[in-house]
């Protein structure tokens, strides 16, 4: 089961998935991706540890995919964020 990037469903950053209201709040939000790249028990490390301080669910991270740099694979996990908490002050 997926859990959201936020503990609190009840936050304004939340995402309703039906109606209106959620195109408005798609509209104000932007994808931003991570990824981690090495050795396959390196990149698990790195998913698990973020797991562990809850930062995402295991399940949010691409399948392990080939990496560009031979030997090594890479996964991929996609947050999206507020375009409002993007803009520099």
């Amino acid at each position: 089961m997926q859990q959201n990037f936020l503990s609190n469903p009840n936050s304004p950053a939340s995402i309703p998935t039906t109606g209106n209201a959620s195109q408005e709040m798609l509209q104000n939000r932007e994808p931003v991706r991570l990824m981690a790249i090495g050795s396959r028990q390196g990149v698990l490390n790195v998913i698990h540890a973020l797991h562990r301080l809850r930062f995402a669910e295991v399940s949010e991270w691409s399948p392990l995919l080939p990496a560009p740099t031979s030997g090594e694979v890479m996964s991929i996990l996609t947050r999206h964020i507020s375009r409002e908490a993007t803009k520099g002050g």
